[in-house]
This record gives C-alpha cells, structure tokens and sequence, in this order.
C-alpha cells in the first residue's frame, strides 16, 4: 500500500461505515495525517512518541515494560491477545504503555480475561482494526514520530494538533515516574548487588535471585554514598524510559562509583555507563524494539536478542580502555562494551529476555557473578 502524502487519511481496514457498536477511535500524527478505527478499552486521549514492536509473542510484557513510559506502542504482528491476559508475565504492576495500537485484537483467547476485558477493567487505551504494515514502513521511512491517540472520538484534526503538541521524548523525564520510591531489599543467599532502579523489568531481578543475589534496589536519585553504605559487591543498572541523558542523578553516582566497585548495565544502564565515562549517546531513527535482534560478540558469535531502545551509544566517543564487545548485526550500532580496568561491562540488548530469546542471559548473568566471585 502506498503511504499517503500531506493532510490525508491514512486507509484502513475497517468497512467504510463503523458499526454503531464500535467505539471509534483516531491516531494523529504531527505530520497532519491520521487514521480511524476501532477503539477498545475506554474513551480517553494520550499523546507521545509513536513507536513500534516486531515480536509475535509477549504482548503483555512489552506493554508492561517500563521502558515504553511516554509511549504509544504498536505491534507489526497482526493479532495479539490470541493466549488472552496472564498476569504472572508481567514485567511491573501495571501497563506503562501511554496507549496498544493493532491490526486485529483476539475476541476469543485460549484464556481469560481477554486484551478487550483487560483493558476496559484497567481503563487503557487502545486502537484495533488499522493498517499497522503502512504505519511501520511510515515510521521506518521517517523515522518514530510525536502522536496522540483519542479514543470515543474519529476527529482526525483535533487528533493532528494534539500530537504537533506533544513534548518531544528528549524532552520528557519520565524514570521517576517508573523508579522506586525507596529502597527494598530481595534477600539472597549470594553476592549483594545494589541495583539503580530507572525503570526495572521484573525478570531482571528474577534473573539475578536465580542465581543467589543478595539484592538491595535503589530508587534512581540514589547517591554513591548511600550504594556504598550497604557495602555492595557490585552496582547493576536497569533499563528505563526516556533520553539517557535525562538521568543526571544515575550518571553522577555512576560517575562517582568507576573503579570503585564492579559495575554491570543493561539497556539504559549501558547508556548511562557510556555517559558517566564521558562518552556520547544519540537517538535512533526508529529504535531497536522486538524479540529478533541479531547481534555479534566480539568473538564472531552471533545472537540473537530482545531489544528496547531508541538511543544508542556512541562508539567513537567512548574513551580509551572501552572495547566493544556486541555489534548489531542490522545496523552496526553499538549493542555492549566493556573496561576491563574499571571491571565495567554493559549490554544495550536485554538477556534477561522476557519474552524472548534467552540465548545471552547465562552468557550476561553468569559472567557477572564470576567477576565479582
């Protein structure tokens, strides 16, 4: 299908008369295009940077990963909701998703409560029955775009103008808003390692517990000074939303702590890493975000990962002693690195993974606790 230009609608799959007992529902694209459809959940609005996701499986769990805080998240794969809501797979609470944009929901799941239920009972919002191959060959060719989704309502141009609106990612602090409050303690039998939580996914801890981990999880203004007091083995730093360059408080108590314990990231955490040595970080024409992500070590073996980002690291300006340990196979961004003087290592993919490939998460987790061993 050809992607329209200028002020038009884009077409969609819904016949050309929605049925009375549909909710409508529009998404507004700062270019001045937009697209109608079928609105599930309840009626609302939101506006952020529209993204989108390739994995065929762990809807859930990209809809409740914090990382997506600010964003209105599609999926490329045409149906979701086929194995209905299961809450156990949940990577926080609640979905921190702004707003789920699909070709086809599931009416009919292999269990209950069904996506539709879900999100009426959660009061989410969500768009269904659109054309989201055009939408992603759009982002891909322009690149992820500011948006606004309104759901009760198929006012394109009202749509329009809310998402010309909308703060621009880089422009948002939105990690204070998924990190913890205060500190908590997972005990373990193993080494402590303190956690600078920007945004944690729950497998990320359950990844770490696994294996023993003594955790004590920091909210993301945590200081050196407090991370030192509970006399950690090492300093672990998650994922999150949002510009890495937004997260001073984690870049200066990071800072603070190189060559003073060892030190592991994954996703922001190799962001911030990058940025605390004095390196660079930048924005992704679309991001990295699915479950088939190939990525190369340093050795010439391949994997493959679930990824979530929008902002990499800048090779060229790490400093000297950093070494690139992964490559994206794609695109030849930089997917890890380490310093072995500083005993710091940091992947941007995640091999905690879930959902998705685990083909890294002993090569990252089990070589963590070898090193502080």
């Amino acid at each position: 299908m050809r992607i329209p230009d200028g002020n038009c609608i884009i077409v969609n799959n819904l016949p050309d008369t929605l049925n009375m007992e549909m909710m409508k529902a529009v998404l507004g694209l700062e270019d001045g295009q937009y697209v109608v459809g079928e609105g599930f959940g309840v009626e609302g609005e939101c506006a952020g940077e529209l993204v989108f996701n390739t994995q065929m499986t762990g809807y859930m769990e990209s809809l409740t990963d914090p990382s997506y805080f600010g964003q209105i998240l599609m999926f490329t794969f045409p149906l979701i909701g086929n194995y209905g809501v299961d809450r156990k797979n949940f990577q926080n609470p609640h979905v921190c998703a702004m707003g789920c944009i699909t070709k086809e929901i599931c009416e009919k799941p292999a269990s209950t409560p069904s996506i539709r239920s879900f999100f009426e009972e959660e009061r989410l919002l969500g768009l269904t029955g659109i054309d989201t191959r055009a939408l992603t060959i759009k982002i891909r060719v322009h690149g992820t775009m500011r948006a606004s989704l309104v759901v009760g309502s198929d006012d394109g141009m009202y749509a329009v103008n809310m998402a010309k609106k909308a703060p621009d990612i880089s422009d948002i602090t939105p990690i204070p808003q998924v990190s913890c409050k205060k500190h908590y303690h997972i005990q373990g039998k193993g080494k402590r390692i303190a956690i600078i939580d920007l945004g944690i996914k729950k497998n990320m801890v359950v990844s770490l517990s696994r294996r023993g981990g003594d955790l004590h999880i920091f909210p993301h203004n945590v200081t050196s000074k407090k991370i030192l007091a509970c006399k950690p083995d090492a300093l672990f730093i998650s994922n999150g939303p949002g510009d890495p360059k937004q997260a001073k408080s984690a870049i200066r108590c990071v800072k603070d702590l190189l060559g003073e314990l060892p030190i592991f990231g994954i996703c922001m955490g190799n962001q911030i890493s990058a940025l605390a040595l004095g390196g660079d970080t930048y924005k992704l024409k679309f991001g990295h975000r699915g479950a088939n992500q190939p990525v190369r070590y340093k050795n010439g073996q391949i994997f493959i990962t679930t990824q979530n980002h929008g902002f990499a690291v800048d090779g060229e300006s790490l400093p000297e002693g950093c070494k690139i340990s992964y490559t994206n196979v794609n695109d030849g961004t930089v997917e890890g690195f380490d310093n072995d003087d500083l005993n710091l290592t940091c992947v941007q993919f995640h091999p905690e993974a879930h959902g998705g490939p685990r083909d890294t998460e002993a090569h990252f987790f089990d070589s963590l606790y070898r090193s502080i061993s």
